[in-house]
């Protein structure tokens, strides 16, 4: 879902170069992985760089195939008009996660480090009655801007396009956890010409200036 706005913006560009139609869509990554896991006839996958890894150990991605896209961070968000805690170091965010009442975050890989930080700062017990962890598919920031959530952690990219929350800031350089987004052709897929054509577009420097307006960085 981090990539949900801009693949769609990429692969509208890449339609008007191409006119080739290319129909993305956009799940929750551990349901995408399943989904082409168990067969089902995408043409390209778009993950996390160590899912598509997985799926190449798998079968189901076509190794060598691999190009990475983005990079992506992770940002902190609280309901508009909140107060805006100090995230400027790592003792600033532990203790903001300590203070707030509800901590959020996703099924996705930066909710997997968060965990893990909350363990090595050894507050993982203290603060797991407050944690809500989004369902999948589900944007964290649509928690925070309900007042489900107090603080959220999530990519830049989901965040920075919602109503009804305040991006305080990207986690600083000490914790940031940063996810590189792959692509991949599928073994099923029976366009690998045109899958290959649609990801050297993706990743070649055309795709740059919208990768950042996204919140990322080209990879």
């Amino acid at each position: 879902m981090a990539t949900r706005l801009v693949l769609g913006e990429l692969a509208e560009a890449y339609a008007q170069l191409s006119g080739s139609e290319v129909d993305i869509e956009s799940v929750g990554g551990v349901d995408a992985a399943r989904r082409v896991e168990a067969g089902e006839p995408f043409d390209v996958v778009f993950l996390a760089s160590g899912a598509i890894d997985k799926l190449v150990s798998s079968g189901r991605v076509v190794a060598g195939s691999k190009v990475d896209l983005v990079h992506s961070d992770v940002a902190v968000a609280v309901r508009a008009g909140s107060p805006r805690p100090d995230i400027a170091s790592e003792d600033a965010v532990r203790r903001a996660v300590q203070e707030a009442t509800s901590i959020g975050y996703s099924t996705g890989p930066s909710g997997v480090a968060l965990t893990k930080l909350f363990g090595r700062w050894g507050i993982a017990s203290e603060v797991q009655p407050r944690i809500v962890q989004a369902p999948p598919g589900v944007p964290v920031g649509e928690l925070v801007a309900r007042g489900e959530v107090a603080l959220g952690f999530q990519q830049l990219s989901e965040l920075m396009h919602l109503d009804g929350i305040d991006v305080v800031g990207r986690l600083p350089a000490a914790i940031q956890i940063t996810t590189t987004f792959s692509a991949g052709l599928c073994a099923v897929s029976t366009h690998g010409a045109e899958v290959r054509r649609l990801l050297d577009f993706m990743g070649s420097r055309a795709a740059a200036e919208a990768k950042r307006r996204h919140g990322m960085e080209p990879a």
